[in-house]
């Protein structure tokens, strides 16, 4: 009988179907030949349970695993034992199979890689406005959607990672607003200020003036036009639209100062994407959208001069797509952006990584483009994720209430310098190989933590919770892959097959690590199915806590039995190998030396 390692369920599956046919002239289909993952406390690798083929078998539970169990262990050799425990029947896999599943591992340097499934899938994510610099919030988008392209890349799928810059719009003119008033020629050359940063100063400024106005009309008796500084932020947008020479001028320097500063942000992050998209660039064809939905009268004017589109039938409700000074709402440009997208790719599916709070936008955005009959509509998915809060409640951008990435990629940074200066020796790598590693690992800690977490769940951070050697964090993943490099350069190991067959049988350990490597192409293939990055953040720490498990209990390079110890320098190498690969997944990188 074949045993593929890499194939062992289907192949254990097909051996199962040829019992019940033998032994009880019973065709099975290999659907129904569900086998599930054995619980801890019983011995065996997978368990199939026999309740639903008593009644076709006229054989109690009992007998019917015990004779399918024989049957299995005499005629395949797959089954080195089996064990019978309330009608289900636990099976336990041939050392000789796991060794070859080992090998195969070992050998395939394109292990976990899934076949190709010929689909184009193109992934937004990031989306920043140009009001202000990037936050926590923005992390945990850049992460997932980072990773997720990653997976779906691994998964067989052609992936196109782009983004989308908010470069224009009411919440642009608000900081340009500010700026033309107290920013006084200010440039981040001149404050020393990194660009998204001086930009966001001003955002945060606008509010703190549009308050003060609106406190100061209120003790007035003013009762109906808004705040000055608003009106000329909304006579700004429409003096942007019309092309006004200063509006358009002041908005590229701002914007240039902003995208400086992004850049750098990104590249701290390891954050690239295949192309960039800006709203600018799209509101005009999403304009001619609006336009064909009113020729088709999909889209109707309102008495105000808005146009809009009635949802109600969907439960959406009324959505106004253009403003009754003609100026683009949000939606417009989404319009635009989805019919070029498509046009570039072809996409088979189109997901947008953004916030669960703009649930309800996404949906108003696919239900117009079925409405409008686009071929593509179907194909549009909202991947939305919970948002990430402060000890002290939701942080708000225009009050100056975040986390800021810069700075807490820095503070991570010291935090990592300060742990590593007191627990671990260094003194052998160079101030820049330190500087890098303090940056490696200060990544990984912060990715892992938010990426750890299902997307759809709101999270606290902590950034203390995120740094911890012996924790379920990122770091105690690239300390586990460093130990085992430090392995292999003691041992100077190559890859060799140990010889075979075995003279010691594989402890119970050796055959759970075996099984978890085994299972990293259908963690994969789950996690680019579910959109959970996080499947495979909990399946690679539970890798390295089974390792680490092993390294602590059986010796290696001290193992006397030549044979079980090259089986043990074999097996730390593809733990080491499929740690790097799952890791590789969730963009976080493992040094060799800590």
């Amino acid at each position: 009988m074949p045993t593929n390692a890499i194939s062992l369920e289907p192949t254990l599956r097909l051996a199962i179907q040829q019992a019940f046919l033998e032994r009880y002239n019973l065709p099975l289909s290999e659907e129904a030949c569900s086998l599930q993952v054995t619980r801890k406390e019983f011995e065996g690798t997978f368990s199939l349970p026999v309740f639903p083929f008593c009644k076709r078998c006229n054989a109690q539970p009992t007998t019917l695993a015990e004779t399918i169990g024989q049957w299995l262990q005499t005629h395949t050799k797959l089954i080195a034992s089996y064990n019978v425990i309330s009608g289900f029947l636990n099976l336990v896999i041939d050392d000789a199979i796991w060794m070859a599943t080992l090998a195969s591992i070992a050998e395939d340097p394109t292990y976990g890689r899934l076949p190709s499934q010929k689909q184009q899938i193109v992934v937004e994510f990031s989306c920043p406005n140009t009001n202000k610099p990037q936050h926590l919030g923005h992390l945990r988008n850049n992460f997932l959607g980072s990773s997720l392209a990653t997976i779906l890349d691994a998964a067989g799928y052609t992936v196109h990672k782009v983004n989308l810059i908010n470069d224009r719009g009411i919440h642009i003119c608000k900081s340009m607003v500010a700026y033309q008033q107290f920013g006084e020629g200010e440039t981040p050359e001149s404050s020393g200020i990194k660009g998204d940063h001086l930009v966001g100063k001003y955002y945060v400024k606008f509010d703190q003036v549009y308050k003060a106005e609106l406190e100061q009309m209120q003790k007035n008796g003013e009762d109906g036009p808004v705040p000055p500084i608003l009106q000329q932020a909304q006579k700004m947008l429409v003096e942007w639209e019309q092309g006004a020479p200063a509006v358009i001028a002041l908005w590229k320097k701002m914007n240039g100062w902003v995208y400086d500063g992004f850049n750098v942000t990104y590249n701290q992050l390891g954050i690239t994407f295949d192309k960039t998209y800006y709203e600018s660039e799209a509101y005009l064809l999403g304009k001619t959208i609006v336009a064909e939905g009113l020729n088709k009268k999909i889209f109707y004017k309102r008495a105000d001069g808005a146009i809009a589109v009635d949802l109600s039938k969907e439960g959406l409700g009324e959505k106004v797509l253009l403003r009754s000074d003609g100026t683009a709402v949000y939606i417009t440009q989404d319009l635009g952006i989805a019919d070029l997208r498509y046009a570039d790719y072809h996409f088979d599916q189109m997901i947008y990584v953004v916030g669960n709070e703009q649930a309800y936008h996404f949906k108003v955005l696919f239900a117009i483009m079925a409405q409008l009959g686009r071929s593509y509509a179907a194909a549009m998915h909202h991947f939305p994720y919970g948002m990430v809060d402060l000890p002290d409640g939701k942080m708000k951008s225009r009050e100056g209430n975040v986390v800021d990435a810069d700075n807490l990629i820095e503070e991570m940074i010291d935090t990592v310098s300060r742990y590593m200066h007191h627990t671990h020796k260094t003194e052998d790598l160079t101030q820049e190989a330190l500087q890098q590693l303090h940056h490696t690992l200060a990544m990984g800690a912060l990715k892992f933590f938010l990426l750890r977490v299902a997307p759809s769940k709101r999270m606290l951070f902590n950034p203390n919770e995120s740094i911890d050697f012996q924790g379920d964090t990122g770091t105690f993943i690239q300390y586990t892959y460093a130990r085992i490099c430090s392995l292999m350069r003691k041992a100077q190991a190559t890859l060799t097959m140990p010889p075979a067959p075995l003279t010691t049988p594989l402890s119970q350990l050796e055959q759970a690590l075996i099984f978890q490597l085994y299972r990293l192409p259908e963690a994969i293939k789950e996690a680019a199915a579910t959109y959970m990055p996080s499947v495979i953040a909990n399946y690679a720490l539970e890798l390295a806590k089974t390792y680490n498990k092993f390294y602590a209990s059986y010796p290696i390079l001290r193992e006397a039995n030549p044979a079980m110890k090259a089986v043990r320098l074999l097996l730390s190498i593809c733990v080491a190998k499929v740690l790097k690969k799952s890791m590789a997944l969730l963009t976080i990188e493992l040094p060799e030396k800590m």
